[in-house]
């Protein structure tokens, strides 16, 4: 008899430990949204009055990390930080290539036509997924498939 009240007791104990982890996991988990203006400035602190460090383009995803005010505390991926105001990001869904040479092809498939190659940091919108693949569309309007392991 006291052997089930000891196992209750643990599953009970286990339970509440993994409700937790779920919690604060999902507390943790940062908003991922994209630039939405044509160029957006990265700043060294929340506000006009801080310098630039870097420029983006349109679709460049990033990691919410803090919000102060209008401004947003971002991580690239990369893993540089910066802050940008949130009037130029969208929750539109995006990816950036992190490969060297990176083949978009005519359809999901590695045996279809390249139709371009872009390099390391170029980044997409995401109009749907099917599979291993990504249909990615880029902001001066290009269209293609991309294998999801060249992409963040």
């Amino acid at each position: 008899m006291r052997g089930r009240c000891s196992d209750h007791f643990l599953k009970y104990i286990l339970s509440a430990i993994i409700a937790m982890m779920i919690i604060q996991g999902s507390a943790l988990a940062a908003e991922r949204m994209v630039v939405k203006a044509g160029i957006a400035n990265l700043r060294s602190g929340p506000g006009t009055k801080y310098d630039v460090l870097w420029q983006v383009e349109k679709y460049h995803p990033m990691l919410i990390i803090e919000k102060k005010g209008n401004w947003y505390k971002i991580k690239d991926f990369e893993g540089d930080i910066a802050w940008v105001h949130k009037s130029l990001l969208g929750n539109i869904r995006g990816v950036i290539t992190i490969k060297a040479k990176c083949n978009v092809r005519s359809q999901a498939d590695k045996k279809s036509k390249i139709l371009f190659t872009v390099e390391r940091g170029v980044p997409f919108k995401v109009i749907k997924r099917k599979g291993e693949w990504i249909k990615i569309e880029h902001a001066d309007g290009e269209i293609g498939w991309i294998y999801k392991t060249l992409v963040w």
